[in-house]
């Protein structure tokens, strides 16, 4: 687990900078037509997310803390496989393009835009909340997740809608 804020330091800039990197790799690696359902398992993956950060805060403003603890290590589990399902996508598949037009076309771009921005924003303050709450520093824990929260929510609600927008375009 991440006990080290040093590892937090690393990841947060790793992560989305490996990611970033990915998308410039213009030759694609074959794994096989698997990878094809991805975009789908991606979407079901934030789905899910949504829910379970969303019964994460129930519980614990229902004083539920072990309930939270498991629902919050759902969710972390969720944006590890959610973060490999994308990588293998990326690196096998070329983005797909958005072929909406109009008023349509600019509520796709404002939503990706943001998405991706807040999904790379997201990583340090999950890694940060993460980090606090298994040092039970639940003061920064708590100062912390007034930000993490409402951008992971975004960015998982959003990840969902980006996929219903393009998916009639996905070609494969």
């Amino acid at each position: 687990m991440i006990k080290s804020k040093r590892l937090v330091n690393i990841l947060s800039i790793a992560i989305p900078v490996a990611v970033g990197l990915m998308m410039g790799v213009r030759s694609k690696i074959d794994f096989g037509s698997w990878t094809d359902v991805l975009p789908t398992v991606s979407a079901t993956i934030n789905g899910a997310t949504s829910v379970f950060l969303v019964g994460a805060l129930l519980a614990i403003k229902n004083g539920r803390r072990n309930l939270h603890r498991n629902l919050m290590g759902v969710c972390v589990v969720l944006g590890a496989l959610f973060l490999v399902s994308y990588i293998f996508y990326h690196l096998s598949h070329v983005s797909t393009k958005y072929g909406g037009e109009g008023l349509v076309m600019v509520i796709y771009k404002i939503v990706l835009f943001t998405h991706i921005i807040l999904a790379a924003v997201v990583v340090r303050f999950v890694l940060l909340a993460l980090y606090y709450a298994l040092n039970e520093d639940f003061e920064q824990h708590k100062k912390i997740v007034k930000w993490a929260y409402p951008i992971w929510l975004y960015v998982s609600v959003s990840g969902v809608i980006v996929y219903f927008m393009i998916s009639p375009y996905y070609q494969f």
